[in-house]
């Protein structure tokens, strides 16, 4: 809702959209009255409209400033709302700022630590070591003798963000009530999803704690992806201290050849590292580019990454890992009615689709791309072909996915540019064939039986406290059953078959239990868990409600 405070930044960024030509965007919308008539009043901009409207709508971003920079970022990654030649060109987008005055950054630690900075630490620098829209940077030493670099939010950033935010939900909102063409684009979901993601990046405890927990599933001595420490004694909501870490920069080419680094090694390590987060671990840095990822190239034979900045996580539901592994191996053997059938019944697109229809349209776009090598292709601008695709069917944006969009866009660009034949397919198979495997053995699925089992024991505690409250209630003449008339006829017929059926699965569940319990203690004979295993899988079988 537009507030009379909102007035004014709403002139100065119509101001900024004339600058660039952009207001003819508007117009061509067609919104509705009363935006029509208030569009049609103002004068039309004679801004030069000779560049194309990507580069005029980056440009008009920066100028509105840093918040409106990142938002135009986190544009950039969703293929499925933005033409690609638009994406490309926000993606150029920096987020690079002036810093600010060391003054304010020293007046911020003394003030979350109560006391002045040289208590604090032995040594800090005045200069900044980097300088971005939320936050800056600054090398310093504790008193231990430790390197560590200090992450400083900048002074009045959270009040800035909530102003600027304000004024996006406040124009989604319009938008959506008053240009139909761009409602189907969700413009409220995509603003409230990047308020979600910027405000959590304004709490810098929340980042130690993505940091230590990847730290957690990347041991360093396998030396695949380093993770620096986290001193919790120092870190506050506005400050953030860690381990300072040296490495190449990963966009430093010339400086990996020139140390003869394994370049094919180095991409399919990258690879590696996100395929393990994302169906391992469940949990995967999610704004790995350039300027956040370092190469260790003590090893030049077996390079790993060091990877720093972890504002921004990104995690799947189990349902969400299932279905996007089972998407890219059908993709893989070409299966497009497998592909079809998933984004159905994942609702990824609505449930009245006709899966033929959308298979055909799937086919159309894969089998040209798939007429060339699979090193050659490029599994980003086919994730993009493919949106373009499934829009055409309603598909419905994913916030769930977005990030594992945007960094699977951002690997595949880095390790591309690392190491051009780079085949992220053939990497990519043989790890989604394993962990299909894996989540269907036996193994798991008495792992996941093992741990609902407090919960389960919990439950059957309970069965016969309520069956005596039940019982009591009937006798006391207090029970109060409802029942469609329609229904006690048919209730009667089936009682004896499902007294009879909930005998089979109350014992076959047992049976099932203790077995897996013989099991998970290595008991022997190994076979009679197995057997018990079998019997307890007929009960249950036969105990399948039957239609």
């Amino acid at each position: 809702m537009i507030r009379p405070r909102h007035v004014a930044r709403l002139i100065s960024i119509y101001r900024v959209l004339r600058r660039h030509g952009l207001d003819d965007i508007l117009r061509g919308l067609k919104p509705t009255p009363p935006l029509s008539y208030l569009l049609r009043a103002l004068p039309k901009s004679s801004a030069d409209r000779s560049r194309p409207l990507g580069e005029r709508l980056r440009l008009a971003l920066e100028d509105l400033g840093p918040i409106f920079v990142k938002f135009g970022q986190a544009l950039s990654t969703r293929p499925d709302l933005l033409p690609p030649d638009i994406s490309r060109e926000l993606a150029k987008l920096q987020d690079n700022v002036p810093p600010f005055p060391s003054e304010q950054a020293i007046a911020v630690i003394e003030k979350a630590y109560k006391e002045p900075v040289t208590d604090t630490f032995a040594s800090f620098e005045r200069e900044p070591l980097a300088s971005a829209s939320i936050a800056q940077v600054h090398a310093a030493t504790l008193k231990d003798g430790s390197d560590v670099v200090v992450k400083i939010l900048r002074p009045g950033i959270k009040s800035q963000i909530v102003k600027d935010v304000e004024i996006l939900h406040a124009a989604a909102a319009v938008v959506h009530k008053y240009w139909e063409p761009i409602r189907r684009l969700r413009p409220k979901d995509v603003v409230r999803e990047y308020d979600k993601t910027i405000n959590e990046e304004l709490d810098l405890m929340r980042e130690g704690a993505n940091a230590s927990q990847l730290r957690r599933y990347f041991p360093q001595d396998q030396k695949l992806l380093y993770v620096p420490k986290i001193y919790w004694d120092y870190c506050k909501p506005d400050t953030l201290v860690m381990e300072r870490v040296s490495g190449i920069p990963v966009a430093n080419i010339e400086e990996l050849n020139r140390r003869k680094v394994n370049m094919e090694v180095l991409a399919n390590r990258g690879v590696e590292i996100f395929f393990t987060q994302v169906f391992k671990h469940n949990f995967f840095h999610a704004d790995m580019h350039p300027g956040n990822i370092f190469v260790d190239a003590s090893d030049p034979e077996k390079p790993s990454y060091i990877a720093i900045d972890f504002g921004i996580v990104g995690t799947l539901t189990p349902s969400d890992q299932h279905y996007l592994a089972g998407n890219l191996l059908a993709f893989f053997k070409r299966d497009y009615g497998k592909v079809a059938q998933l984004h159905v019944e994942s609702g990824w697109v609505p449930t009245g689709t006709r899966v033929d229809e959308f298979e055909s349209a799937i086919r159309t776009v894969c089998e040209p791309i798939f007429n060339r090598p699979l090193k050659d292709i490029s599994f980003g601008q086919f994730l993009v072909r493919l949106f373009s695709t499934a829009r055409r069917f309603e598909m419905e944006v994913q916030p769930q996915l977005v990030l594992l969009q945007k960094t699977l866009l951002n690997i595949e660009g880095l390790g591309r540019q690392l190491y051009p034949d780079l085949d992220l397919w053939q990497t990519a198979k043989p790890f989604l064939e394993d962990w299909m495997i894996d989540q269907t053995s036996g193994k798991e699925l008495f792992n996941r039986l093992r741990e609902h089992l407090p919960e389960l024991s919990e439950s059957v505690q309970l069965v016969p406290n309520l069956a005596f409250k039940a019982l009591q209630q009937a006798a006391d003449g207090k029970l109060r059953v409802q029942a469609d008339p329609a229904d006690i006829e048919r209730q009667r017929l089936n009682e004896k078959r499902i007294a009879a059926s909930l005998h089979r699965s109350v014992t076959g569940g047992a049976v099932l239990i203790a077995a897996s319990l013989l099991l998970g203690l290595d008991a022997q004979p190994v076979w009679l868990g197995w057997l018990g295993v079998a019997a307890g899988g007929v009960l249950l079988w036969s105990a399948r409600p039957h239609r």
